[in-house]
């Protein structure tokens, strides 16, 4: 695309090839990992389109970063490698073009320092965040967010790091929102640990305004491996390996990737026995991890027209010429996106741009998926037309009701169903009761360690037997150093999980009676909105007197009580008339 800047011609790309990829690069625990991330260097630079941006998600070490980016530097010149936690974040970005900014944002809740053996706490995952110059104007700069969200380490919904993984998604949602609404195209990519439309997929998706690059052209993929309940109430059979590559977008535990054998067909594999995987053999428990997320900001500008997705699929997928074992436990996501003029962006495939609070999505289909995923009973309701378009059409809008302007102090966001914010709630006050346990216990094991402790010393300062004095110290000291441990983890860590948890409980609360709040204003919803806002005020009031103290705090109490039992006694809950006033009684 050319234009014009201060008088001169520019050229401005028109097309971007963007690619995201887990090299698996754990130091000492990844086989071969070496010659692997080398491997996966010659290949992004043979890669077939040229990648122009590029996210790598698990490479830990600056010697494998550096061999990527001497084999990649003549179509990648532009390059981050981003440092975090203890042993690094293992997140690089790659760029055809300058990179202007750059930083490293450190995930608030990342796992546990007693799970060492997991090492999710130790990296310091975040979001590496780039601002990438593709020309002269403001409108041509993109701003790239590449993650690595917690692990799952057990099913959902068992899985006790699901709340940390989905307080990551709100803060990646959060950073890509706001670029979003700087008027900016957005790329979020990296490994997100989670399936399509789960609870952190929708955060992702709705709140950040961006959209999921893979779904935008096959709406109709899997929402996880076959054996899940989401995917298994679509009754779709199971699927083929070919198939999860080329329709799902399947990145991880795929039959065809031979670092998901088990140990039997690696160790033959290894010792140079061939093993050839049929493509078209039934593929359970292949699953979508990696995505590419775009968001098209370039609304603000009139004279910058929409991106669209051109194309997606699963890439790395060749094995190693000389091992001959697949270059990553991972697939790579690549994805096209083009931006062209208005006379040929009104059909589908665009990203959406900046909306107001009233301009709501009606993809009813979406929405059946969505509520499904929430709500397996629920799942056979949704059929899909097997010959559906594979590119949607542009989503529609609703007009802002003349009679109830949106007030300035609403974020430009779109709203999830208020039983999603409720579902979210929920997980987060389980996992805060487990800490609370955890903390309690924690703490008296280390008052514990004390007692004992000195019972240890006043034994040794009465016993006359060097083998018993021997004992009692060796015991008391390991005693009291393991105490020590659980003293500062629960004292500490503990801590600081539980009041960042609190942020992330109140943001969500916050955003669930904003959404509320909103349909109110808008003339919708008073029967189930009225009531919900004033229990959210009413729960919001009572912490504010466990916070504020008894003298503070009751007040503010009495008023929402006050409030509540206005609107519950109300016909119908119809009180919409009775949450306008207590606002501005309130105010």
């Amino acid at each position: 695309m050319v234009e014009k800047h201060k008088g001169h011609i520019v050229d401005t790309p028109s097309t971007i090839n963007v690619l995201t990829h887990n090299c698996w690069g754990l130091k000492y625990l990844a086989k071969w990992r070496s010659e692997r991330l080398t491997a996966i260097g010659r290949s992004l630079a043979t890669t077939v389109p040229t990648p122009e941006i590029v996210g790598l998600q698990e490479c830990w070490t600056q010697e494998d970063y550096l061999s990527i980016r001497k084999q990649t530097r003549h179509i990648l010149p532009h390059g981050k490698f981003y440092f975090s936690g203890i042993f690094g974040g293992g997140l690089a970005i790659l760029s055809k073009w300058p990179i202007v900014e750059s930083n490293m944002v450190r995930y608030p809740l990342n796992g546990r320092p007693t799970a060492f053996f997991r090492g999710d706490w130790f990296v310091g995952k975040g979001v590496a965040c780039a601002s990438i110059r593709l020309g002269p104007g403001r409108q041509n700069i993109v701003e790239v967010f590449n993650t690595h969200l917690h692990a799952p380490y057990e099913r959902e919904p068992d899985d006790s790091y699901m709340c940390h993984r989905t307080a990551q998604a709100w803060e990646i949602a959060r950073l890509m929102r706001g670029a979003v609404e700087r008027g900016h195209l957005v790329i979020g990519l990296g490994d997100f640990n989670m399936v399509p439309l789960s609870l952190a997929h929708q955060l992702i998706t709705t709140h950040a305004l961006v959209q999921d690059a893979w779904r935008v052209l096959h709406p109709e993929s899997s929402l996880g491996a076959s054996s899940q309940p989401a995917e298994k109430a679509r009754d779709r059979g199971i699927p083929s390996a070919s198939h999860n590559l080329q329709e799902n977008g399947a990145t991880c535990d795929s039959i065809l990737n031979t670092w998901r054998w088990s140990k039997q067909q690696q160790k033959a594999l290894f010792k140079g026995e061939e093993n050839a995987i049929d493509p078209l053999a039934s593929d359970a428990r292949a699953k979508r991890l990696d995505y590419i997320f775009l968001g098209n900001g370039s609304s603000t500008f009139s004279d910058s027209p929409p991106w669209r997705v051109q194309s997606a699929k699963v890439g790395m997928t060749d094995r190693h010429p000389d091992l001959n074992c697949s270059l990553s436990d991972h697939f790579s996501v690549e994805a096209t996106i083009t931006r062209l003029p208005e006379s040929q962006t009104s059909g589908s495939g665009c990203l959406p741009n900046r909306r107001s609070t009233h301009e709501q999505t009606n993809d009813t289909a979406l929405q059946s998926l969505t509520n499904a995923c929430l709500h397996p009973t629920l799942y056979t309701s949704y059929n899909p037309s097997p010959t559906s378009s594979l590119l949607p059409p542009p989503l529609p809008r609703t007009p802002s009701p003349p009679t109830s302007p949106v007030p300035s102090s609403y974020p430009s966001t779109a709203r999830l169903p208020s039983e999603t914010y409720t579902e979210i709630l929920s997980l987060v006050s389980t996992y805060k009761n487990r800490e609370y346990r955890q903390q309690r216990l924690r703490l008296s094991h280390f008052l514990g360690s004390v007692i004992l402790s000195t019972i240890c010393f006043i034994g040794i300062w009465w016993s006359n037997h060097a083998g018993v004095s021997f004992t009692l110290v060796f015991v008391s000291t390991l005693n009291f150093g393991a105490g020590v441990i659980d003293g500062l983890i629960g004292g500490l860590f503990v801590g600081s999980e539980l009041r960042a948890l609190r942020e992330f409980e109140w943001e969500i609360e916050n955003a669930k009676a904003m959404g509320q709040e909103h349909e109110i204003s808008a003339g919708v919803g008073d029967r189930v909105g009225a009531p919900d806002l004033h229990q959210n005020n009413l729960y919001h009031a009572r912490r504010d007197e466990d916070i504020m103290g008894p003298e503070e705090g009751r007040e503010k109490l009495e008023v929402e009580k006050e409030l509540w039992e206005k609107v519950r006694g109300s016909e119908e809950y119809g009180g919409k008339e009775n949450v306008r006033k207590g606002r501005i009684d309130m105010a």
